[in-house]
């Protein structure tokens, strides 16, 4: 169903500075053209979102499945009071706002997983991607919400509202819910720092601390338990072998 961005508007009209949205059918990906307007100066909470994205990224170069109108791609231009050390923090913030869009706008309760997956019976519903661009940072957030299917090589791993719910979510509503969202934890990460987000992610997620996985580190796995996060939100795993290793970046999975 053709995206009704009239509607959003509307939704957010009663806002003391309405976000301003670019919307579009296909792009290549939100998060390129979401840099170049924020090179160009684009205030904060610009939003360019699609129907499509031909080549939507995920961390480390990964593809992302894009379903022609059935996700919510979107990214978001940031203009705050953030340094470059409170990246990975912004991360977990904006994991939070995309669980808690969720679930007002569905009724569906999410998992998150360090440092940017949202997980729903255990299969990935969304993605995040914070990156620099000048001054700001690019918010790139994809949820997948009325998918029916998955391509083989994706339907253990990935899911959508529709499929964990068994009904049909308006895409509209979600956007409403999430720019709210978004605009709330980044003002909390903003005034109370970055300790508020990591009590938060580490309470609601299960992958945080006593969760035995595997991580990723440049092409090898290591193995081990996590044991909570630092003040910077980075992971700390307590290895097989008896040593602690700070996880800065890497693919996390359960493993038994």
């Amino acid at each position: 169903m053709p995206f009704d961005l009239a509607m959003v508007r509307s939704q957010l009209a009663c806002l003391e500075a309405e976000p301003r949205i670019e919307w579009h059918s296909s792009i290549g990906s939100t998060m390129t053209e979401a840099s170049r307007l924020a090179a160009a100066g684009a205030p904060s909470g610009t939003v360019v979102g699609a129907d499509e994205q031909n080549l939507g990224q995920g961390r480390h170069g990964r593809s992302w499945h894009s379903e022609y109108e059935s996700g919510l791609y979107i990214s978001i231009i940031l203009r705050r009071q953030f340094t470059p050390v409170t990246l990975p923090v912004v991360t977990l913030a904006l994991g939070l706002a995309v669980r808690d869009a969720i679930l007002k706008a569905t009724n569906l309760v999410c998992d998150l997983r360090w440092p940017n997956d949202v997980l729903i019976q255990s299969k990935k519903c969304a993605g995040i991607l914070a990156q620099l661009e000048g001054s700001a940072i690019i918010a790139g957030i994809g949820v997948n919400v009325n998918h029916s299917s998955f391509p083989l090589e994706l339907s253990d791993t990935a899911t959508s509202l529709r499929l964990a719910s068994g009904r049909v979510h308006s895409r509209e509503k979600l956007l409403v819910e999430l720019l709210a969202s978004v605009d709330a934890w980044c003002t909390l990460l903003e005034t109370e720092g970055r300790a508020a987000v990591i009590e938060t992610f580490s309470r609601v997620s299960s992958f945080v601390f006593g969760r035995r996985v595997s991580v990723d580190q440049d092409g090898s796995l290591i193995y081990g338990t996590t044991a909570g996060l630092n003040d910077s939100g980075f992971l700390i795993l307590r290895g097989d072998d008896g040593g602690s290793s700070l996880i800065l970046a890497g693919g996390v999975r359960p493993c038994s």
